[in-house]
């Protein structure tokens, strides 16, 4: 089973591999550890919070479309390995990921019980969740 490697933020104290099953998105692994990645939308490709940068394995990813493209516009500091957590499906091959910041804003907006907890201890909740 292909790995998806979270790489340390301001946010994760360390980098986190997860077992990726072919065919789930990036954000649906996230999600399913608690690993913060923002889906305003609810994962359905209507913005574009859940922009990442894929590091590693970005050619073993599906070519975007359209509708994607239009939504990375919208994003900020969008780079040639940028994708939307929310469309880029996993294939056999493994994956290293960089949340990007406009992610981690989005992600604390959208809970403010853990951004509350990690701005009081600096410890960040990994709060399971699906979409």
């Amino acid at each position: 089973m292909p790995k998806v490697t979270f790489k340390k933020n301001r946010v994760l104290p360390k980098d986190y591999v997860l077992e990726a099953e072919p065919g789930k998105t990036i954000l649906e692994i996230a999600q399913a550890e608690g690993i913060p990645i923002g889906a305003n939308c609810g994962g359905v490709c209507g913005c574009s919070t859940c922009h990442i940068y894929v590091v590693k394995g970005f050619d073993s990813l599906d070519e975007m479309e359209d509708r994607e493209e239009d939504r990375l516009d919208l994003g900020f500091d969008v780079r040639l390995n940028s994708r939307l957590g929310c469309q880029a499906r996993t294939s056999s091959e493994d994956l290293m990921v960089d949340v990007t910041e406009e992610s981690l804003k989005a992600f604390f907006d959208e809970n403010p019980k853990i951004r509350k907890h990690y701005e009081a201890t600096g410890e960040l909740l990994m709060v399971p969740h699906s979409h």
